[in-house]
């Protein structure tokens, strides 16, 4: 799949900034990552910076509106589908032991490809590869449902560590979240670095950690990927969003999750 390009691109001095910018946000990373030993992480989930109102929607599953579609994964998860006639209980059984800190590591190493799979395509090719049934399409009713399902069983574990077999992948995305892009020109981390915790059209800038994907987001009304959420982004900036599944947005996402890793899983969340 050909990814879409932004509507900007940097300069071959701007090119030597990013590399400085990388070399800035790598050195931070690490001091970030002594601090963490030390107990002075300073990294907050998105959690933190939303209203108690909408904290409170998230903490109770009775009132937590994406348990709609983790209810609907549930039921696909014990559904045989496909030429297989399996269900992904018949292979995984009890998803509540064998899904357990799946999502902490995700994006994960692909064999076959020798790049990074996200959670959902993971399943996604489980479902044509294994049960041999039709492609669930991105960001469909039924892929988000098992999604959120697989991911809310990893609920109030730690993130993992990086795997360094795709080192390569993670750095860039690294450059992706640092590039200014559109017709703004802005990065990924002029908003959630330089600028978390202050206001933007009246919500809290979040420091982008993806603790709680898939997620429900008022403004959406509905359930919606890290990868949907990223391509939001780009369009706010005026820039030309990646298709889904695009090598790019995989790796951004990697690199979000190793930015991430040590913090706890609070899949399902809600968000504005």
């Amino acid at each position: 799949m050909t990814a879409a390009r932004p509507l900007r691109r940097h300069s071959h001095r701007s090119a030597q900034h990013a590399g400085s910018l990388l070399t800035l946000h790598g050195l931070g990373a690490l001091a970030l990552s002594a601090a963490a030993c030390a107990g002075a992480d300073s990294r907050r989930p998105g959690f933190d910076f939303m209203g108690p109102s909408t904290q409170a929607m998230q903490r109770d599953d009775s009132q937590n509106p994406a348990m709609l579609w983790v209810k609907d994964g549930e039921a696909l998860w014990n559904t045989a589908a496909g030429e297989s006639g399996k269900s992904c209980a018949s292979c995984h059984g009890d998803a509540t032991a064998s899904m357990r800190g799946v999502a902490t590591r995700h994006p994960a190493f692909d064999p076959r490809s020798g790049g990074a799979l996200t959670l959902s395509q993971r399943i996604a090719a489980c479902r044509t590869q294994r049960q041999r049934a039709p492609a669930l399409a991105p960001e469909s009713p039924a892929l988000l449902g098992l999604e959120s399902f697989v991911a809310m069983q990893s609920r109030g574990l730690t993130i993992a560590a990086p795997d360094p077999r795709l080192v390569r992948q993670r750095e860039r995305g690294e450059r992706l979240y640092t590039e200014r892009i559109g017709q703004l020109g802005l990065s990924c981390a002029q908003c959630h670095d330089d600028n978390a915790g202050q206001r933007l059209a009246g919500n809290s800038i979040p420091q982008a950690h993806p603790t709680g994907y898939p997620i429900y987001r008022l403004e959406w009304q509905g359930l919606g990927s890290l990868q949907r959420r990223l391509r939001n982004c780009m369009s706010g900036v005026r820039a030309e969003p990646f298709a889904y599944g695009a090598p790019e947005l995989v790796e951004l996402e990697l690199y979000l999750m190793a930015r991430a890793a040590g913090m706890k899983v609070d899949a399902p969340a809600v968000r504005p």
